[in-house]
């Protein structure tokens, strides 16, 4: 986890609320307002104050931390819409049939794909991500391959040339590819261009590419560009995404589904 840092400028109170941004990935109003024991407007107040000087970001409900050039830690993306993230898995995998091949990139969604593919029998799964490979190891009928590169210690993500180098070697049925932010304008986007690499040659060599991610990467903001939602056949995610990105979706014909019943 990176390390908080302080800013003499904050009140004690604002300070709090940023580490805990900061650590959780994210803060609400309501639970906050109660922890800290203020009325939610004073929370409120403070969440303006702190986004202001963009230290974070506001979102519905609350705030999160922000990140427009370095990604959240692994422990504060994990707890990010750890509920979404697990029913954007449970969706996606059923869109994977027995007996297929797949790749698998770095993210913590895509961990969450690779729970629910547990009660799938041959599948052969070729991954950058050591967080799938310890998760799919334990099932005997899923082959599991690891491609070889520098690994983050941060979160186990293997990245570099050596990793792209290898993905280039296969064809496989199925990408299922996490990303860190998407525009509006079907810009899908990254921060460590070493894993867009990777990730851009996971969806080059895949017969169909199913992008997921949860509604908040439409608030968050990355610096590197994967790629267009034009290369994605399918789009799982939690919440309705906003309109001007499902017309560019219905232009270039990409599925979008939603865990939200409506």
């Amino acid at each position: 986890m990176r390390e908080l840092h302080k800013n003499p400028n904050l009140s004690l109170r604002q300070q709090t609320i940023l580490d805990i941004a900061r650590r959780e990935g994210r803060v609400l109003v309501e639970p906050i307002a109660e922890e800290l024991q203020v009325t939610p407007q004073t929370i409120r107040r403070d969440l303006s104050e702190l986004c202001r000087i963009r230290l974070l970001q506001r979102v519905h409900g609350g705030a999160i931390a922000f990140d427009g050039i370095e990604n959240l830690g692994y422990e504060a993306r994990s707890k990010m819409a750890a509920p979404s993230k697990s029913d954007i898995g449970k969706v996606t995998a059923e869109l994977i049939s027995n007996d297929s091949s797949l790749f698998i990139n770095i993210g913590t969604t895509t961990e969450q794909v690779a729970m629910h593919l547990m009660g799938h029998l041959g599948l052969l799964v070729v991954t950058n991500n050591l967080n799938v490979v310890n998760i799919l190891r334990r099932n005997k009928n899923i082959n599991v391959m690891t491609a070889g590169g520098t690994v983050r210690s941060e979160d186990g993500g293997i990245v570099g040339e050596s990793a792209t180098d290898f993905i280039d070697k296969f064809k496989l049925d199925y990408a299922i590819i996490g990303v860190s932010a998407i525009e509006e304008d079907g810009t899908i986007l990254d921060f460590d261009s070493r894993e867009v690499c990777v990730t851009q040659a996971i969806i080059r060599n895949s017969r169909s590419v199913i992008l997921v991610a949860d509604e908040l990467k439409f608030q968050r903001k990355a610096s590197v560009r994967v790629c267009n939602v034009a290369e994605i056949d399918y789009f799982i995610t939690d919440e309705k995404p906003p309109a001007n990105f499902i017309s560019v979706c219905n232009e270039h014909n990409v599925v979008i589904k939603t865990t939200v019943v409506s």
